[in-house]
């Protein structure tokens, strides 16, 4: 008989159950950082690889086009290999591009990688709706939206990829490192999302950039507010988001959240100012709620759903297209039917799921969750707060006067240079700057307040002037005394950009002195208007009785695409205007990286004298500044 050796049984490892908070996770810090490229790679398309214009748009579109079809070889990738190892390459690809934009210094490098960030983003997404549970997908989407506008506000809508040093670095490495060990934990689901909240996300994606990213309660067309007035406006925005998410996750709205979307978007394109804004924040988040509904629990719905959110993305890429090209091409109908359009696609997506499943359980929010919010929206408030710059009123008869095209603050390299253009023009101790070209918060330049943020390095007052639209134009930065501001639509010409011309009245010293500021968009009829404006505005007459007025001084400036022997020059020295520059030597202009022609001016009428006159050669955007020190020596007194 034989002795049998006692065998060993090793005791099994317990596997850790996986954390519930992982999916969540990672769709946050995933559209965070895809959000973060977007708004990277849409101003590097126009700036770096449309050269602002230079480049045919069948081109360009063919080159933003090929970023999102490309991801569309996740397909056929996830049927050899695996959904959950493409949702893990994408993610890796997509942290490995964002960290890489926060080393690029522009040109050629920022382009490639914001363009293989957005590609490796929607792989992201692909394997997501493939691998992940219904359960998390809609709260995940939207606090990813509204996680990446918090932060957007927070920071004086200037991304952290703009800025440099260390700090910008740790935080985007912290965010990156957050998004992968979230991707590892989070658990493959056998029951994923329904494809219409994977194809929504695209059109979401679109409305948040357009109107989540910004103060909804400020208006865009008039000067500064009261820094309580600003950070109450940011608050109110971000509580908006906030409640976005809790509304997504409780979908107590259902099929009415579409209603809200498409009235709020519709109210805002139609220019009614705050509340509609915040009504679509809200609104967004109560549609992904609703349309994601009932999660499928087939292999087939994850498939469906991956397709989804790579169509929903085209239909983000067609309608943002669609939208900013009405500023440079009739479309032959109003680009504002575009965002309404995208709105009432997520509603029908909302609004159908919401009917279908209108017995599905009503989450309820834990009490938490509102302190919370109160929280954020309060520090956000907080950390946004701006005083207001007092007026300034200066005793003598010289000022200095920048004029500027900033091209949205984009330099040569293509990086938003909004601080180095305040740094520089500090150092020329200006009394007015005249911008052109200033943008409030396109999604196609990135979702940024050049305005506030030039004027915040200045420490100066704006004047903002819309001219495209309410948030695309031209500014007046003074804290000199403001006697008189208006601002004249001219006409278009058959040319589809906006133009307007700015009309002040400052006081300098016991003077006063008008000023135009503008930026022609079709010279040959604009001018024209422009020399009415300023002969008006030097016309203005003492109070009847007082006597004979004489002539107030005048400064016409801007970027009047017109050079000193066009046609159009002359109509405005027949207003009475002349062209000091000529004395300084001439310089050009355009293009800044080698000017050959001058095209912006700063013309000024009889009583005022240029004393000194330049236009330094910065590469801060696609147009050199003009500085001009000018002294009033007839200026009529003012009342």
């Amino acid at each position: 008989m034989t002795e049998t050796a006692p065998q060993t049984h090793a005791t099994p490892r317990r596997r850790l159950p996986d954390p519930p908070w992982a999916p969540v996770v990672m769709l946050v810090t995933g559209v965070v950082l895809l959000f973060d490229v977007v708004r990277v790679f849409l101003p590097s398309l126009i700036t770096l690889y449309g050269r602002a214009g230079e480049t045919d748009p069948a081109s360009m579109g063919a080159y933003a086009a090929l970023w999102f079809v490309l991801p569309f070889a996740a397909v056929p990738a996830a049927r050899l290999a695996s959904p959950r190892l493409v949702s893990t390459a994408g993610a890796v690809a997509l942290a490995a591009a964002r960290l890489g934009l926060q080393a690029a210094d522009g040109g050629t490098p920022q382009l490639l990688l914001a363009s293989a960030g957005v590609t490796a983003g929607l792989v992201f997404l692909y394997g997501c709706a493939r691998t992940t549970a219904g359960t998390w997908v809609p709260a995940g989407l939207t606090g990813g939206l509204a996680g990446a506008s918090i932060v957007h506000l927070a920071l004086d809508r200037m991304d952290l990829v703009w800025r440099d040093g260390p700090l910008p670095w740790l935080a985007v490495a912290a965010l990156c490192v957050a998004f992968l060990w979230s991707v590892r934990l989070s658990p493959i689901s056998p029951a994923p999302a329904p494809a219409a909240v994977w194809f929504a996300f695209g059109p979401m994606l679109l409305l948040a950039g357009m109107y989540c990213g910004g103060p909804a309660m400020l208006a865009q067309d008039t000067g500064q507010h009261s820094a309580p007035f600003t950070a109450l406006a940011v608050a109110l925005q971000v509580a908006a988001l906030c409640a976005a998410v809790v509304y997504t996750w409780t979908t107590s709205w259902g099929w009415t959240a579409g209603l809200f979307l498409v009235a709020g978007v519709a109210a805002a394109e139609a220019g009614v100012q705050g509340l509609p804004a915040l009504v679509t924040t809200v609104a967004l988040g109560a549609c992904a709620g609703a349309a994601g509904l009932q999660a499928a629990d087939t292999e087939s719905a994850g498939r469906r759903g991956g397709v989804a959110v790579l169509g929903g993305m085209l239909v983000f890429l067609v309608a943002a297209f669609l939208y900013y090209a009405a500023f440079d091409t009739d479309l032959g109908f109003p680009n504002a039917l575009v965002p309404v359009a995208a709105a009432a696609l997520v509603a029908a997506v909302a609004v159908r799921r919401g009917l279908r499943h209108r017995t599905t359980p009503v989450r309820r929010a834990p009490r938490r969750w509102g302190s919370m919010a109160l929280s954020i929206a309060l520090l956000t408030g907080l950390v946004t707060w701006q005083p207001l710059p007092a007026e300034r009123p200066i005793d003598r008869n010289e000022f200095t006067l920048v004029a500027y095209n900033i091209r949205m603050g984009f330099g040569l390299s293509g990086r938003l240079d909004l601080d180095r253009i305040a740094a520089w023009a500090a150092t020329r101790r200006p009394d007015v700057v005249l911008l052109s070209e200033v943008d409030r918060g396109w999604l196609l330049n990135g979702g940024h307040d050049d305005l506030a943020r030039i004027t915040r390095g200045l420490g100066m007052r704006y004047h903002f002037a819309p001219a495209a639209d309410r948030l695309w134009g031209d500014a007046l930065l003074t804290n000199l005394p403001v006697a008189e501001i208006g601002s004249t639509r001219l006409n278009r010409h058959g040319y589809p950009t906006g133009a307007q011309a700015q009309s002040i009245v400052l006081e300098v010293g016991d003077h006063e002195v008008g000023i135009v500021n503008t930026h022609l968009q079709e010279p040959h009829g604009q001018a024209p208007e422009v020399a009415a404006i300023a002969r008006r505005l030097a016309a203005a007459a003492l109070p009847p009785g007082v006597g004979v007025a004489d002539p107030r001084p005048v400064i016409v400036a801007g970027d009047l695409n017109t050079t000193p022997s066009d046609p159009q020059m002359r109509v405005l020295e027949a207003a009475g205007l002349s062209d000091p520059l000529r004395a300084f030597g001439d310089p050009p202009t355009s293009p800044a990286e080698a000017p050959v022609r001058r095209i912006d001016h700063v013309l000024i009428s009889a009583g005022i004298t240029a004393v000194a006159a330049d236009a330094p050669r910065v590469p801060f955007s696609d147009h050199l500044p003009v500085v001009v020190r000018l002294r009033l020596d007839q200026a009529r007194p003012g009342p």
